[in-house]
């Protein structure tokens, strides 16, 4: 089992993953509790002088200017944890809830929040006795970060609302805790406020899709080359030269898997010297680089964005080294927001270009000699006819999907919050888009292969082959119809695992 230790400079998206979909054990560094017990010293102080500081001494939101008496202060934050944990709707996966409960953890234990080490530490006792908050997925704007989600978790840390039991029952927080035999905390001043104004479940979701999108890149590439194969393309698009002399780095990436994944067939050699029928390949094809590779370069710089936020303090308000305890807008997840919008539509894309190469395998007209829809007896048998349909059906979804959603502003708050990021719905759809990539890819993936077996006796590639080899174990070999559904959830678990990727890198080498 590995540990995950929370430091002075954060976590990383290797220690978020491990904690969010691994079993890794978390725990604190020590610098991080001295951080923390600095900045709570200076609430401590603002409360014995008296001084209106927000969310210390007052109210929240358009309550800001309400003051709150000392002795109703615990009460308060008490008061905010309940009312705020007011989402509505079907549980988030334990993956994001636990992503966001870590990086909740993680911006307390920088020391800016004015917390003591126990609400940290009590975050970190959930994740170790694998304690789930139900969290709905209705609730936040994005706006002071992800506030109902989060007050959803800060509740079970009092041992109420509900907490995510085995096989997604619903069942009471205070149950969950009696068992793994931790006692509620009470909060003090500051605290209820410091537990639920952050981005980290939108910034979770983005860590997740992140990773999810690399591999599912990188698997375009695989099913496009295998698709490429066998409709008989060429591999001349995709030679290194052609890309040096328009520069985006993704292209070329993706330009080079393709070639390396295309060479060695016995398929591409039969015609590679007949420029007949192929003196250009359609866009789908010959464009596969520019369209993934440009999702490549987006997922960079979404990357670059979800760094940035990993090392931010996201809190309101902040405390700062000199005493100071400012109120601040760096809980507003846009940047967050856009960048989830972005790599929504670029992995909509890539599904898109993915669905019309599968089209084009299915064309007598177009698939140059392939039997119509794949099958060898088209007519009384449809082949992959409504394979495709499912997958034109996926691509309609995934455009209404890209429309961002951080362009939707709805005010709150009495107008105090007038302008919301709505990062927190940008990133459940763009969880949503990934999940329908991987079942396009997994349509592609099948209906390449078909085409590769109907090009016997002539040989794929060792890519080709090894893609051959997986899918025939469970959907067969070219024949009669078979049931589609659950080949189809085959060839999604081939695409969302890694096996068929090792195999064919155990031959060309790491694919990027």
């Amino acid at each position: 089992m590995s540990v995950v230790t929370v430091t002075p400079s954060g976590v990383s998206p290797s220690d978020v993953l491990a904690v969010a979909r691994g079993t890794a054990t978390v725990v604190l560094d020590p610098a991080t509790i001295e951080a923390m017990e600095t900045s709570r010293a200076i609430v401590d102080r603002i409360e014995q002088d008296g001084r209106p500081v927000y969310g210390v001494s007052t109210g929240f939101g358009a309550l800001a200017n309400t003051f709150v008496a000392p002795e109703r202060r615990a009460e308060l934050q008490h008061a905010l944890i309940r009312s705020h944990a007011a989402g509505i709707g079907a549980p988030m996966p334990r993956e994001v809830v636990r992503a966001m409960m870590l990086l909740r953890v993680r911006s307390l234990a920088l020391g800016h929040s004015g917390v003591r080490p126990l609400v940290a530490q009590s975050l970190v006792d959930l994740l170790n006795h694998d304690i789930t908050p139900w969290v709905p997925e209705h609730g936040s704007l994005g706006a002071s970060g992800d506030l109902a989600p989060l007050a959803h978790c800060a509740l079970a840390l009092l041992g109420e609302g509900w907490t995510l039991g085995k096989g997604g029952a619903r069942e009471d927080a205070s149950l969950a805790l009696h068992r793994a035999g931790l006692t509620p905390i009470e909060l003090a001043a500051k605290e209820g406020l410091a537990l639920i104004n952050g981005t980290d479940g939108m910034l979770g979701m983005l860590l997740l899709a992140i990773d999810d999108a690399a591999h599912l890149f990188t698997m375009a590439d695989v099913t496009a080359a295998l698709a490429i194969e066998a409709m008989l393309g060429t591999d001349r698009p995709f030679q290194p030269e052609l890309h040096r002399i328009r520069p985006h780095p993704g292209q070329a990436v993706s330009a080079a898997n393709i070639h390396r994944l295309l060479q060695g067939s016995g398929i591409m050699d039969s015609h590679r010297d007949d420029l007949v029928h192929a003196v250009q390949d359609a866009y789908s094809m010959r464009c596969a680089p520019q369209v993934a590779g440009a999702a490549r370069d987006t997922l960079d710089f979404v990357t670059s964005v979800a760094a940035r936020e990993l090392v931010s303090v996201v809190d309101n308000p902040v405390v700062l080294p000199d005493g100071r305890v400012e109120s601040t807008g760096n809980f507003h997840g846009a940047p967050l927001g856009f960048a989830a919008d972005f790599l929504a539509i670029a992995a909509a894309e890539v599904g898109a270009i993915s669905e019309r190469r599968v089209d084009r395998l299915l064309d007598i007209t177009r698939s140059r000699e392939l039997p119509a829809f794949l099958s060898p007896d088209a007519g009384v048998n449809s082949g992959l006819m409504i394979a495709q349909y499912t997958a034109a059906g996926i691509v309609a979804e995934n455009r209404r999907l890209a429309a961002p959603a951080s362009v939707d502003s709805l005010p709150t708050s009495g107008m105090q919050e007038d302008h919301v990021s709505m990062g927190w719905a940008a990133g459940r759809k763009l969880r949503t888009v990934l999940e329908n990539l991987t079942s396009l890819l997994a349509v592609e993936l099948l209906a390449a292969v078909r085409g590769l077996q109907l090009r016997a006796p002539l040989s794929p590639s060792p890519a080709g082959q090894a893609a051959v080899d997986v899918v025939a174990r469970f959907a067969g070999v070219p024949g009669p119809d078979i049931f589609l559904a659950p080949a189809l959830e085959s060839a999604r678990a081939t695409v969302i695992a890694r096996d068929l990727r090792t195999t064919i890198e155990s031959h060309l080498g790491p694919l990027a």
